[in-house]
């Protein structure tokens, strides 16, 4: 097979992570695809110092599998491997594999078909959720928190095995961990994005837990989301809001010590008077922030465009019913640009 010659998919599996046996991963998730006549590929992107994993998979390309192995000198994340694969794919449809197992194998078809037949990003649903209470606790948490962004359409943010088209990747701006939110970054942007319920794999029913750091992390994840999603527009509406929240109660505070001072009461070694200074210098700060902000957004609006349009599917319009021959109606011209009409033949 040519380096340059088009593909049907491409696997990607960004290595950031110490990760599952990746020979294993391989030969489960190429199986479905290689009984559905499907022409793939295997891009793996790892770190350097994840060689000893890398190996195998290395063996396997030299023996001929459809693999290919990039290697990352330092730590970019797993977006930027997830980017940096993608702009070496030859599939017409990409598929992200992450390196540990989420669902079966199965599904890999089945979501290849669903980009083909006219989605632009299909998300691996693990449904029903038979594995541990402990990781559908943590997915129910985590949908709580996001559904107001996505409408409840997106049931499964956290699956990692999905299909999309190439050119989603390539215009949509990611970085960070933002890769994990890619669904609710793509319907942002007027991508058609849609789920498929998938097997739980066998493998997947243990509990993952992780340290209070990845929980803290995630957590900022989701907050810095939540501003990208909702006020990336209209930034004056949120760092107003924080103002507000701060300066309103520190004027009331400064109201109540004026009044009192008023009265003949010291305030200078006093506390609340320091609150209410405080908040309401914050929430100037907080504002004008804002203010900021929206003056960069006006300011960059010409130059950039933050949507993609999409033409909504219609329905087929019922066949035109036959022309019945008439008395000819002479308030309607029968010229077209280009063809002589009546009074060219008269001349």
């Amino acid at each position: 097979m040519s380096d340059d010659e088009p593909l049907d998919v491409s696997v990607i599996v960004p290595v950031e992570q110490p990760p599952f046996s990746l020979e294993a991963l391989y030969r489960e998730y190429a199986a479905p695809l290689r009984a559905a006549g499907l022409r793939f590929e295997f891009v793996f992107a790892a770190y350097a110092w994840h060689r000893e994993h890398t190996r195998p998979v290395e063996a396997l390309a030299a023996a001929g599998e459809p693999i290919r192995l990039f290697e990352v000198g330092h730590g970019i994340g797993e977006t930027m491997l997830l980017k940096l694969a993608a702009e070496r794919c030859r599939g017409r449809v990409l598929v992200t594999l992450p390196t540990y197992l989420q669902v079966e194998a199965a599904v890999l078809p089945a979501l290849v078909k669903q980009v083909e037949q006219g989605d632009d990003l299909v998300v691996a649903r693990r449904h029903p959720r038979v594995d541990s209470l402990v990781n559908r606790w943590q997915s129910w948490v985590l949908h709580r928190i996001v559904s107001p962004l996505s409408g409840d359409s997106i049931h499964d943010v956290a699956c990692g095995v999905r299909a999309l088209r190439p050119a989603l990747l390539r215009e949509l701006t990611l970085y960070g961990d933002f890769a994990r939110f890619l669904p609710l970054l793509a319907m942002r942007e007027g991508w058609k994005v849609s789920e498929l319920p998938a097997a739980v794999h066998p493998d997947a029913m243990a509990a993952r837990v992780y340290g209070p750091g990845v929980y803290l992390r995630r957590l900022i994840d989701v907050l810095g989301l939540l501003f990208l999603l909702r006020f990336t527009e209209k930034p004056l509406r949120f760092f107003g809001l924080l103002g507000s929240l701060a300066f309103v109660p520190g004027l009331l505070i400064l109201a109540v010590v004026f009044v009192q001072r008023l009265a003949g009461q010291g305030i200078a070694e006093r506390p609340l008077l320091l609150l209410g200074v405080l908040l309401t210098t914050l929430g100037v700060q907080s504002i004008a922030l804002g203010l900021v902000g929206e003056m960069i957004v006006h300011l960059q609006a010409p130059r950039r465009r933050s949507y993609r349009l999409r033409e909504a599917d219609r329905p087929p319009s019922p066949p035109a019913a036959a022309a019945r021959p008439g008395p000819a109606d002479p308030s309607r011209s029968l010229e077209r640009p280009g063809r002589p009409g009546p009074a060219d033949a008269a001349r």
